[in-house]
Parts: structure tokens; C-alpha cells; sequence
């Protein structure tokens, strides 16, 4: 009779343990679906939607509530906006990928409720935007080409950076010179390597040329640089110069930058992520 209740309580516990929401890895915040999102959101416990995206994706439309913590924002400080380690956290990207990287980073630093629901561009619940018929007003009177290449052509896809396993996503420089990096990588992905250069820069050679639009700048961490138009450079210091910015790394410090690209040579990628 004991061996049968034994048996029975092992059983419960195992389907409790089935049915219970599973973490994406051990170690690691919990994964859920859309609609338990739908549903937990409902909840009246303190909980907090947070978007990782940039300013201008979340500008473009975002879920009622939320608050912007871009992802390459989150480092090693906890979060003005998340003030309670216990607090429930769920957050969201555009397609998904980010958001994973935000949550692990999240749950590293010591958040013990967080939970990823994916990407925008699947939500079927409600999204808030800015004013809309001023921003259609706008995009019907503008003739500029550059405005148009800013506002209607770079937002369908993401520029995206990856180095050492560590992924970023620049944001790219409204000029001519951007716009032909864009098109560039449209015909497929570019892998380069760098060398360290006055213990401010990582450069190395393009495969193709691209036309300049230099300026007088100085730089600071995270810039992307073209340099004679056909070199590609990765800023982690100050440098004044006449340079081509082609887009830029934002909320990175100098260590974060260091720590990732090393002290020595390294290989960089470049692709395109597009919207859905």
C-alpha cells in the first residue's frame, strides 16, 4: 500500500512539473507564448512591459504601457526603470532576438521574474503610436531623397554587428554613404578584419568602395567610420577628424567596447535583419 501511495505522489509531482512554464535554459528568465503575455498583462501585480528596441522602432508603434530599454542600454547597472528585482518583467523586440539577449542579461543581473514573449511584428494585441496623420502628412510632402532614405527605406530592416559572439545593432547615419553600405549588404553579408590602430580604432579594408561624406567629427565609442572610402573603422575612443560616420553603437562605453573587441586583431560581421 505504501509502494501505491508513493507511486501516486511521484506521479503528481511530475505532471506538475510537465505543465509548469519552462525556462529557455537552465539558469536562465522563462520563455512564454503571446497570449500568456495577453494574460499576464491583465494581472494587477506591478508588473512592468519593457521594449528593447530603438527610439525611433518604439516612436513607430509599441505595446500600451511599455517602456524603452534599448537592449544595447542594458549593461552591468540595473535599470532606472526596474527598480525591484522581484518586480515581473516582460519584454519584447521586434522579432524576437533581442529580447532573448535583454532577458538573459536582465536575469544575470539578478531579476528573478522575467519572462520574453517574442517580437511586435506578431503581436495581434493592441500597439500605440505617435501622431500618425502628422507623420503621414509629413512622408506625402517631403521630396528630400535623404529624408525619404531615413524615414520610409532604413526602418524595414535592421543593421546588425556581430563580434567575438557578442551581437549588436548600429544605427545607421542618415546620409549618402550609409545609404550605400545599406545597399551593399542587401546583395549579402560582409565579414572583415581589423587591426588595432592608435589605441582608438579597429580598422580594416572593405571589399568594395563606397563615396564619403566626410565632416569634421570627433568620434567616441561605438562610432562606425568610413575612412578614403574603402575602409571600414570601429571606434572605441575620441579622434578628431574629417570622417564618414556610416552608423553607430549607442549606449556602449569604451570597457564594454574593449572587452569585446580585444586587445588585438578581430573578425567583424555585418548583415541585414528585415522586417516582416
Amino acid at each position: 500500500m505504501r509502494n501505491i501511495s508513493v507511486v501516486f505522489m511521484f506521479a503528481i509531482l511530475l505532471l506538475i512539473g510537465c505543465t509548469a512554464k519552462q525556462p529557455a535554459s537552465a539558469g536562465s528568465y522563462t520563455q512564454i507564448s503571446q497570449e500568456e503575455a495577453k494574460k499576464m498583462m491583465e494581472a494587477d501585480d506591478g508588473h512592468v512591459i519593457v521594449d528593447v528596441r530603438r527610439q525611433d522602432e518604439y516612436d513607430a508603434g509599441h505595446i500600451p504601457g511599455a517602456v524603452l530599454i534599448p537592449n544595447e542600454s542594458i549593461g552591468s547597472k540595473q535599470p532606472e526603470a526596474l527598480p525591484d528585482l522581484n518586480q515581473v518583467i516582460l519584454i519584447y523586440c521586434r522579432s524576437g532576438n533581442r529580447s532573448k539577449q535583454a532577458a538573459q542579461k536582465l536575469y544575470d543581473m539578478g531579476y528573478t521574474k522575467v519572462y520574453e514573449f517574442g517580437g511586435i511584428n506578431s503581436w495581434t494585441g493592441d500597439i500605440v503610436t505617435g501622431d500618425t496623420a502628422a507623420d503621414s502628412a509629413a512622408a506625402e510632402t517631403t521630396e528630400d531623397p535623404e529624408e525619404m532614405w531615413a524615414n520610409a527605406i532604413r526602418p524595414k530592416a535592421d543593421l546588425v554587428m556581430s563580434v567575438n559572439d557578442k551581437i549588436y545593432y548600429p544605427h545607421l547615419a542618415d546620409n549618402a554613404s550609409a545609404k550605400a553600405f545599406f545597399e551593399k549588404l542587401k546583395e549579402g553579408s560582409l565579414t572583415v578584419d581589423l587591426q588595432d590602430y592608435g589605441s582608438f580604432e579597429k580598422v580594416g579594408p572593405l571589399p568594395w568602395e563606397l563615396p564619403v561624406s566626410d565632416e569634421k567629427i570627433t568620434t567616441v565609442p561605438g562610432d562606425i567610420i568610413l575612412y578614403q572610402g574603402d575602409q571600414i573603422a570601429i571606434y572605441y575612443d575620441e579622434n578628431t577628424w574629417e570622417f564618414t560616420r556610416l552608423a553607430k553603437i549607442n549606449y556602449v562605453t569604451k570597457e564594454e567596447l574593449l572587452e569585446v573587441l580585444g586587445d588585438g586583431d578581430v573578425t567583424v560581421s555585418f548583415w541585414l535583419e528585415w522586417s516582416e
